[in-house]
């Protein structure tokens, strides 16, 4: 018999919806059964391609025994991409308790939702000194029946650390150039000059990281900061975690070379891995990191697209009851697909051996190769791709989030640009359209996720951020100004809904949203840069594209707030560091007047990385927006040709005709 999940439409919640638990999603109803029947609760958070997900559910909640002894307990269950906000809550308590995170997030707290227990996995029975869920809820039931007063005692002093006040006030500190280069030291720090990346296994693509090196050799000419990024983006490329056949990365590598993936793939990382091939590519005009920066986006394209023009949350490690099994291959099985001629020549170019590399089958790569690849489009490629097509189609979790959806059109935005691909840029103005029009509610706040027709939960601040980065990025790519006025609307929504006006930074929650026991407000930068890492960034960006006071000084708050909170380690907080670069280096603000469209300077933009460089577009068609939107406009009277104005730390230099005669470099 199905449980209450058999109602929601998240497909992690469906995934468990025939468990002998009775389950609840997360709702009123189930704490107020906790507490009428007298029960603690235990509460179950994860994601619909986690693999470790899948193990405990299999070993432990399908399990009549296992589900017998929760049922015991009042049982919610919590799709994370879904309620980050329930998530960033109990992953702060499991982190504080243990020193760890992860997912699936295991936790027991009383009706009023104060936690008292946390963890992450727990197998089905104790074994080699780790203790199994059996025996945790066993415990757990006997301290709830016979020495509460110690777990309630406990869930109040875990609450209380919760909502503990900030020690230091905004502004003490400074966003500055020492704060950057800490930062770029710190992380030079953990580089692994062996393999690439920062530190030892698993390693994550930390994508955020990589442009943030990119960028400070831009400003200050660090060639080490370069080189990093570079050996990490071809190493990662290299290496098994990028898909060879189909593109696209994994979440991460589980060995230190980029060998053998966590198979899972996310929408997020893909994103931004796509926009730090591009840097790369821009700065060193190496076709290897475009090609990278192509694949990535036509697997989004070819894998994760839905036909209403929204992007899915990502695909999951295991098919057919094993993880990776989708992606790995035999020697014979190339021969059969490809002949022996094709066949043992793909095996010695990507590394599939009789030996194999992953439970005796191979994850193709390329690690140790020096010959050359086949191109990206090769058809004997496509014939692989076909063939791995016809096995057990992976899970596809179908949710829309509107955050990573944004990332998403942040980078098809620029690959558009940079690659000059028409395409991509259509795909980032057609999610873009689905956002407006399916994830926008009748009072103009965003919807956080859309699913099975319906958007659902009320947007936090990730949301409104990356939306207005990505209309940023847009309106960089277009000059269409109904781009440059949702980014701003966006923004000011953020600043009313999510700033903390006494103490500096943004909630991850709206002022009007649902209380949980705490008010997370995040500034690590994760999987994803953090929302008050994003906002800095759009708030710093729409200064100069506006002119309007209310985001300079919005912006210089929220650098003030930033600077405090990221002192004692910056490395953790690159996107953040990237965003405060905008107010410590040499900046141009470019104001192109006319009627035609400027083309010029997207022709710039594809050549060179001009991440110093905000432009604006004004013409007859569109003088009455830009009034509206970026008033200091209304002194530039629009011509028939082009009139470019170049301004530089509060100077403006003599209108130009000539866009040459510019030089922006």
């Amino acid at each position: 018999m199905s449980n209450r999940l058999k109602n929601e439409k998240s497909p992690y919640l469906l995934q468990h919806k025939d468990n002998p638990v009775d389950w609840y999603p997360w709702c009123e109803e189930a704490f107020k059964t906790a507490e009428r029947e007298d029960k603690a609760v235990f509460l179950s958070i994860g994601y619909s391609t986690c693999h470790w997900c899948h193990v405990m559910a299999r070993e432990s909640f399908e399990d009549p025994e296992i589900a017998a002894l929760l049922n015991d307990y009042v049982c919610i269950k919590v799709d994370r991409e879904e309620r980050p906000d329930v998530d960033a809550v109990y992953m702060t308590v499991c982190q504080a308790l243990t020193g760890a995170g992860g997912w699936p997030l295991t936790v027991f707290m009383t009706p009023k939702q104060k936690p008292f227990f946390a963890g992450a996995y727990f197998p089905k029975n104790s074994s080699y000194g780790r203790q199994g869920l059996r025996e945790l809820l066993i415990q757990i039931s006997y301290l709830w029946s016979e020495e509460r007063e110690k777990l309630l005692e406990s869930s109040e002093k875990i609450t209380e650390v919760l909502n503990r006040k900030p020690s230091s006030s905004i502004g003490e500190e400074k966003a500055d150039r020492a704060l950057l280069l800490k930062g770029f030291k710190l992380l030079s720090e953990t580089f692994d000059s062996k393999w690439g990346g920062f530190g030892s296994a698993p390693k994550f693509p930390t994508p955020h990281n990589l442009i943030f090196l990119t960028r400070t050799y831009e400003n200050e000419g660090v060639d080490e900061a370069l080189q990093m990024a570079e050996y990490t983006l071809k190493a990662m490329a290299c290496g098994g975690i990028f898909d060879h056949i189909g593109g696209g990365f994994a979440r991460y590598s589980t060995d230190e070379q980029w060998l053998i993936p966590h198979f899972e793939k996310m929408l997020y990382d893909n994103a931004l891995l796509i926009s730090a091939y591009l840097e790369a590519y821009q700065i060193t005009k190496n076709s290897f990191y475009s090609d990278i920066a192509r694949r990535t986006a036509d697997y989004i394209l070819n894998e994760l697209a839905d036909s209403s023009g929204g992007f899915y949350c990502g695909q999951d490690a295991d098919s057919d009851g094993a993880e990776g099994k989708y992606y790995v291959f035999t020697v014979d099985e190339i021969l059969r697909i490809l002949g022996e001629k094709d066949g043992l020549e793909f095996c010695r170019l990507y590394n599939v051996t009789e030996r194999g590399n992953f439970e005796g089958k191979s994850v193709p790569n390329r690690i140790g190769q020096t010959n050359e690849p086949w191109n990206y489009n090769d058809p004997r490629l496509q014939r692989i791709y076909e063939y791995r097509k016809s096995r057990e189609r992976l899970h596809l979790d179908y949710k829309i989030l509107l955050s990573w959806n944004s990332w998403t059109i942040a980078s098809l935005s620029q690959a558009g640009v940079i690659l000059d691909e028409p395409r991509y840029l259509s795909a980032a103005v057609r999610a873009w359209n689905f956002i407006r029009e399916k994830t926008t509610d009748s009072n103009n706040r965003l919807f956080h996720c859309f699913r099975s027709g319906e958007a659902a939960y009320a947007g936090q601040l990730d949301d409104y951020a990356v939306y207005a980065l990505a209309s940023i990025e847009l309106y960089r790519s277009t000059f269409e100004t109904i781009y440059l006025q949702e980014a701003a609307l966006r923004a000011k929504q953020a600043i009313d809904l999510f700033e903390d006006k006494e103490n500096g930074g943004y909630y991850l929650t709206a002022h009007d949203s649902e209380r949980l026991i705490s008010r997370p407000k995040e500034t690590y930068d994760g999987a994803v840069p953090s929302g008050n890492s994003v906002i800095e960034e759009v708030l710093a960006e729409l200064a100069y594209l506006t002119g309007e006071s209310l985001f300079r000084e919005a912006a210089d708050r929220q650098h003030a707030f930033m600077a405090g909170e990221i002192k004692n380690y910056p490395a953790a907080h690159c996107f953040s560091l990237t965003a405060m670069a905008k107010s410590i280096y040499p900046h141009k603000e470019l104001i192109c007047v006319g009627n035609r469209f400027p083309s010029e300077i997207l022709s710039y933009f594809r050549n060179c990385p001009a991440r110093n460089i905000s432009v604006v577009f004004k013409s007859d068609k569109n003088e009455k927006t830009m009034s509206s939107v970026a008033p200091f406009t209304d002194s530039y009277r629009a011509s028939e040709d082009l009139l470019w104005y170049l301004c530089e730390g509060g100077a403006c230099r003599t209108p130009q005709n000539d866009f040459n005669m510019l030089r922006l470099s």
